[in-house]
């Protein structure tokens, strides 16, 4: 997918729904971000090691079951394309929230200010993905956090097609609120979907003014076949 490609899909973006869905629940899906072929070329680079800095088998650090690989720099043209493309509005919408958080500092308006941020705190490693379930195969409920600076929102994009590739490996991301039980939501997605979502907290509207609201996400057992995932996240690791 040419990187022009996935700037005028970012263009096309309704903004004012990306703002409610992520206020409201935590979550916006993007239909379609990837098309088939694309989704194909990126399962098919995970047996490439020469992409790859890094390996990490859920099972043996009690993250689940299944696999992931984290890029290097330089990262290939499509995940830095989207990285830098989503970066900007996700950005605004961020400064809006920590404004209602009552934070006093600013994620700049660029990706790579931001990135050089992460690495005078000492991120400097890549942090993009992909994971790869097999049958049996899960991800605990979790937060991408990585360091001390984190950007407070997420990109996974699902490469693989349900149905057709797999069954069950539903995406799952719950709310921990003030003094409420845990409220749970599966977000449905198709191949090439992307599901934008909070990674830490989001702020909610109460009677009394905003509040903090906590989030984790996972995705539920594959229960047949091997489904694969990209995931764009915004600030390096330490």
């Amino acid at each position: 997918m040419p990187t022009h490609d996935i700037s005028r899909s970012v263009a096309g973006l309704d903004r004012e729904a990306l703002a409610t869905d992520l206020g409201d629940r935590g979550w916006h899906v993007v239909p379609g971000l990837l098309p088939a072929a694309r989704c194909a070329a990126l399962r098919a680079d995970y047996a490439a090691d020469t992409l790859y800095r890094s390996t990490i088998s859920m099972q043996r650090y009690g993250f689940g079951r299944g696999e992931y690989r984290y890029y290097r720099y330089p990262l290939p043209d499509p995940v830095a394309a989207l990285r830098a493309a989503f970066y900007p509005p996700l950005a605004r919408l961020a400064n809006d929230w920590a404004a209602t958080l009552g934070r006093t500092s600013l994620y700049p308006a660029d990706h790579a200010t931001f990135l050089a941020q992460c690495a005078l705190a000492g991120q400097s490693r890549p942090t993009p993905l992909i994971l790869r379930y097999g049958a049996g195969d899960y991800n605990c409920l979790h937060q991408d956090l990585y360091g001390e600076l984190h950007f407070p929102f997420q990109i996974a994009i699902l490469l693989s097609r349900p149905g057709a590739d797999f069954d069950g490996g539903e995406f799952v991301l719950t709310e921990q609120r003030p003094r409420m039980q845990s409220r749970p939501h599966v977000v449905p997605l198709k191949q090439g979907d992307a599901v934008i979502f909070a990674v830490n907290e989001a702020p909610r509207q109460g009677s009394r003014g905003p509040y903090r609201v906590k989030l984790r996400h996972g995705v539920s057992e594959i229960r047949r076949g091997e489904r694969f995932t990209l995931g764009v996240i915004f600030h390096d690791a330490g």
